[in-house]
């Protein structure tokens, strides 16, 4: 799906009306919960199980994030080959988290959902569902990291419990050789990483 505004392809969606849009037509505003529309879907979480998911997966990762792999906690990941959760709507992926362990930690890697599947609590169910895994496993926490342009992730992170603790300055603007913009038009530099407590 595109950006409603030019032929990028769509991250987020509007939380007012809806359009589809991706980080140079995002804009950071306040908006009250009654502009916030609540809708509802049915869909269902499963671990990924085929090459064809995998595809679709490597698919995802590429239309949010424009490369397979991702860089976080100093560490090269390729996003299609890590342990993953989908959030499936009938037949057709529409979100997905994927996994990494470091230490008595799960890293969350990599989360999406569809912008026009946003807002119905997908990113929440797959976080709950990697949580309840990462406590029978053992781990002691989870990690995520997201870019300093990107309040909206920021945001969602912290309203499940993740507290901000590290700030690694222009590792993302020196691994893209450039500073880029991202969401409003903020430079994109540094990684914020996040950690919540599994008890």
């Amino acid at each position: 799906m595109k950006c409603h505004f030019c032929s990028k392809d769509a991250v987020y969606r509007c939380n007012v009306c809806g359009k589809t849009l991706c980080s140079k037509h995002t804009k950071l505003t306040a908006t009250c919960p009654t502009c916030t529309h609540k809708r509802k879907e049915k869909y269902h979480l499963n671990r990924l199980a085929t090459a064809t998911e995998g595809d679709k997966i490597r698919q995802l990762v590429e239309r949010f994030w424009g490369e397979e792999e991702q860089l976080t906690f100093d560490r090269k990941f390729n996003v299609a080959q890590l342990p993953t959760y989908t959030a499936k709507l009938g037949t057709g992926i529409v979100g997905f988290i994927s996994l990494a362990e470091m230490n008595d930690a799960a890293i969350i890697v990599a989360l999406g959902v569809l912008p026009e599947h946003q807002g119905v609590g997908i990113g929440k169910s797959l976080i709950r569902r990697v949580e309840s895994e990462a406590k029978k496993a053992g781990k002691r926490e989870l990690l995520v990291s997201t870019s300093n342009d990107d309040l909206p992730a920021l945001g969602f992170y912290q309203s499940l419990g993740f507290q901000l603790y590290e700030v690694k300055p222009n590792i993302i603007a020196e691994k893209h050789g450039e500073v880029l913009k991202g969401i409003g038009g903020l430079p994109i530099r540094d990684e914020l990483r996040l950690r919540k407590t599994l008890r």
